[in-house]
């Protein structure tokens, strides 16, 4: 079995790569290189009337970075809709010790003082590369990324890599780019100097959807 560690997985990502293992009850891992990722352009994120009520109503509390452990594992976690998770145990121990390092974050959103939806992802310079989300409560994970989404903008990223494409995230304003185009912007994206805790408002509102919703032209 190939041993990953934690910085070889950082110089995997910083080369447009990622792992994933075949099942939860898999224990090896296989490197991918998608021919063609989702992507977040940053100052796009589609926000819909119904979202940005709810992210005014602060139906959650949003927080960074305090169950890390616990948003990892209800990404793992089976459902109905999904019976099969490509997160098993060693990538839930490599990024924990990611996030020990500070180079992987989680934004959650609580709800009644229970972990009700969130996502995480691995930071490096001005990229960061979202890896998994989940939802316990309708809409908790879509205001964890728009929370991000702010927060990114907020502290000079210049990229929000979605991996793959589906239908989900193409309704918030992912777009599909070929591998080529991808690997184009990485290296400025990883180079920019960027700050994950500058953003300071996630407590209001207005500050959120002022950094979250799309720019002026």
């Amino acid at each position: 079995m190939t041993t990953i560690t934690p910085r070889i997985l950082l110089d995997a990502y910083r080369a447009g790569i990622f792992p994933m293992a075949e099942s939860a009850e898999d224990n090896a891992l296989y490197w991918v290189e998608p021919e063609e990722r989702g992507h977040f352009p940053l100052a796009d994120l589609h926000v819909s009337q119904s979202l940005r009520k709810l992210v005014r109503r602060r139906v959650f509390d949003i927080r960074v970075d305090t169950d890390f452990a616990g948003v990892i594992g209800a990404c793992a976690e089976k459902r109905p809709e999904r019976r099969s998770t490509w997160i098993n145990g060693r990538i839930r121990k490599l990024y924990g010790q990611l996030h020990d390092m500070g180079a992987c974050h989680s934004v959650e959103a609580w709800h009644d003082g229970a972990l009700a939806g969130g996502l995480y992802g691995v930071r490096i310079g001005g990229a960061f590369f979202g890896e998994s989300m989940f939802t316990r409560v309708t809409g908790a994970s879509k205001v964890a990324l728009v929370h991000l989404v702010a927060r990114l903008n907020c502290g000079g990223f210049k990229m929000l890599d979605a991996q793959f494409m589906n239908a989900h995230i193409a309704t918030l304003g992912a777009r599909p780019i070929k591998k080529a185009a991808f690997m184009a912007l990485l290296p400025a994206a990883l180079q920019a100097k960027a700050d994950f805790y500058a953003f300071t408002g996630d407590d209001d509102p207005a500050e959120v959807l002022k950094w979250a919703l799309p720019r002026e032209r």
